[in-house]
């Protein structure tokens, strides 16, 4: 469920999308090749000679680093970290956008907002019941975005419809990431406690007719 719900896409420091890392060794000048489904780090402007060996390299979306040749594999990580990460919050903000927008929801920028040393983007998006008793049509959720891109997302009462939308791109937005997403209910109002059932089996029938 999506509604009355903070989350969390949890990050591990050392997991990055294989599209934006290819992209951060790119804007780094580093030698790369993609092979058997992973990206392979063969040069980083050194001269070191690795005798055909990689220097990090990318399984599904780990980081590995060749600790028998290289002794500032640590290091190269977070220069590569440093790159990677504004990438990284750009391609989570598109990925967000995407699926929402793909599930009828609208992006409503906050104006207010101004980046700070934790956070880089803050924005709502905003999804219109077809519900006809439904006074108010249009609910918001609201999505923060860390420096290393990182998503953080907060909603407050959503109608069923809106609420399984949502639901359906959160599980999209989980596997674009690749990372999990963990999620922290929040306290009812007991004027919405009638109105907020279980949605899984509703949300579970819409995924097999997609």
């Amino acid at each position: 469920m999506s509604r009355f719900e903070s989350s969390k896409f949890l990050k591990s420091p050392s997991t990055m999308n294989q599209q934006v890392l290819k992209n951060a060794c790119d804007n780094l000048g580093w030698k790369i090749k993609i092979m058997n489904d992973e990206l392979i780090i063969l040069n980083v402007g050194n001269e070191q000679d690795l005798h055909g060996e990689f220097v990090l390299k990318v399984k599904g979306d780990q980081v590995i680093y060749n600790s028998y040749y290289i002794k500032n594999g640590q290091e190269l990580v977070k220069e590569l970290q440093k790159v990677f990460y504004p990438l990284n919050v750009n391609y989570s903000k598109q990925s967000i956008i995407q699926e929402f927008e793909k599930n009828g929801f609208t992006f409503k920028r906050d104006w207010d907002f101004s980046q700070t040393e934790y956070i880089a983007e803050h924005f709502f998006m905003v999804g219109e019941t077809k519900i006809e008793n439904e006074e108010t049509k249009r609910f918001e959720i609201e999505f923060s975005i860390l420096t290393d891109g990182t998503v953080v997302t907060d909603s407050n009462y959503l109608p069923d419809d809106v609420n399984d939308m949502a639901h359906l791109a959160m599980d999209e937005i989980e596997l674009l990431l690749g990372n999990k997403r963990v999620m922290t209910k929040k306290e009812i109002p007991v004027e919405y406690r009638n109105r907020v059932k279980s949605r899984t089996s509703e949300i579970n029938k819409i995924k097999n007719k997609l």
